[in-house]
């Protein structure tokens, strides 16, 4: 296929439904696949293993390479790109947070799987599923269970990355009186830190818990 038509079907999102073909030999080159009918292949897991259908990833593809063009991107330009949502505060201590549980293998990197995978979770998992992964954002050191300075941490990202003009009336000690509230419910042998068993079962008991966890879907 030749350059010229590969590129004019990447950049008109009007032919999707055509475009699978073109779409699989640019993927190829990005990922270095060894031969043609590798990709397909690779392709038919991705949407197995995700929630989305071919013409959602092929669409998901082109906006992850329009800005990353190398196929990954450094949490360096994942903040950047980040930013662009929420110039009103600062996001990049969460950007930061959100690239470490995007980056599962912990090579420094997000692939597009690795986005896709994780979105596909946030987006279309299950409650169980979703729980799971914000579980896994807020346990920052990856121990198996949450600390409130853990929680505060990424509470104070989330508040840094809203803005003082989106909520000018909340007070500096916001974060910290928001982490002791959910460790009052979610803490329940009182050990101080909580396991993802807590966690879960806390979050599908209270009402006012499960919808604090839909921030998620504003700030993904």
């Amino acid at each position: 296929m030749k350059a010229k038509n590969r590129d004019q079907s990447l950049s008109d999102s009007r032919e999707l439904d055509g475009s699978y073909d073109q779409l699989t030999d640019s993927v190829e080159d990005d990922f270095e696949l060894s031969t043609v009918c590798h990709r397909p292949e690779s392709m038919d897991k991705l949407q197995e293993q995700t929630k989305f259908n071919k013409k959602e990833l092929q669409v998901l593809y082109r906006g992850f390479k329009n800005e990353c063009p190398s196929g990954v991107v450094n949490e360096e330009n994942f903040k950047n790109i980040y930013s662009q949502f929420f110039p009103q505060g600062d996001s990049s201590m969460y950007a930061h947070f959100l690239f470490e549980a995007f980056d599962t293998n912990k090579n420094g990197s997000v692939s597009f799987e690795d986005f896709v995978f994780g979105l596909s979770i946030i987006l279309r998992g299950t409650v169980n599923d979703r729980l799971n992964w914000a579980f896994n954002l807020y346990d920052l050191n990856k121990d198996g269970c949450i600390t409130k300075e853990e929680m505060l941490d990424i509470m104070r990202s989330i508040y840094d990355m809203m803005g003082k003009y989106t909520y000018p009336t909340m007070q500096d000690d916001a974060p910290r009186d928001h982490v002791e509230s959910f460790f009052q419910k979610m803490d329940r042998n009182k050990d101080g830190v909580v396991t993802i068993d807590e966690f879960i079962e806390s979050c599908k008991k209270d009402e006012n818990i499960m919808q604090s966890m839909q921030l998620f879907d504003n700030v993904i």
